[in-house]
């Protein structure tokens, strides 16, 4: 048996594909363009390939994610929030808090000792926590997003930043900038505000060992650094599969 997990974010669309074992045959991640169906169908077309089968060899699709209206052929629907925990479960059976930051929405679902979910929160309408506050100040510091985190762990001093609101806060970078303020303590300032939104989700619901991040923003090393100090515990990110695909992991899981 060979199942499909579908997460269409806002962002990128991803697929996990999953053998009767629990073993993952094949992924993508797909930058979700205008046309969520033809997209949707990129990705799957993608993780076929990656796993060296065709669309008949899968027995069951299952959806998640906010655009997961958008795979018709869908046998079940799985909601972002057990997605989430039953992916990250998985991958680290001592979680007990998972906190997901995408690219337009963070989240933290608490799960009992068997991975099931306890309690939940959502970020609010505003975009400061989230992958997208990310990208829009590194347009502002000029620099790679690949290099975006690494340059906050180089900071020599903290720089306080008020403003949580992505408009506000793209005002207090550019005067930053033009007082000279280095672009590490930038980045470490940057990277605290979104940690500080972050944490405050996450207290909603309880902290409690083992933490887990997925979601896009696990892959900024800055944002891991910071989330760790706000929180003041260890933060665990997936290295055996990309945390991006924690949720359509677990999308695939559901349908075994």
């Amino acid at each position: 048996m060979i199942v499909a997990g579908i997460d269409v974010g806002s962002k990128y669309t991803k697929v996990v594909l999953l053998n009767e074992n629990k073993e993952i045959i094949g992924t993508s991640n797909v930058r979700t363009g205008i046309d969520h169906q033809k997209t949707v169908e990129e990705a799957l077309d993608e993780a076929l390939k990656a796993a060296g089968i065709s669309r008949d060899d899968i027995n069951k699709f299952v959806a998640t994610g906010f655009g997961k209206i958008s795979v018709p052929f869908a046998d079940s629907e799985l909601t972002q929030v057990v997605a989430a925990g039953k992916g990250a479960y998985f991958v680290w059976p001592k979680v007990k808090t998972v906190i997901e930051v995408g690219a337009e929405e963070s989240r933290a679902v608490k799960v009992d000792e068997n991975g099931n979910i306890k309690d939940f929160a959502l970020a609010d309408k505003c975009a400061a926590g989230t992958g997208s506050f990310v990208d829009a100040m590194v347009r502002y510091l000029e620099v790679p997003l690949e290099e975006f985190g690494r340059m906050s762990l180089d900071a020599k001093g903290e720089v306080p930043m008020n403003a949580q609101c992505v408009i506000f806060a793209e005002s207090e970078v550019v005067s930053l900038l033009h007082d000279n303020v280095p672009k590490p303590e930038i980045s470490r300032a940057i990277h605290d505000a979104i940690a500080d939104r972050v944490a405050s989700i996450a207290r909603r619901v309880g902290i409690e060992d083992d933490v887990v991040v997925i979601g896009g923003l696990a892959n900024d090393v800055g944002f891991v650094d910071s989330l760790k100090r706000e929180l003041g515990t260890e933060v665990y990110v997936p290295d055996k599969i990309a945390p991006e695909l924690i949720p359509a992991l677990g999308a695939a899981l559901s349908g075994l």
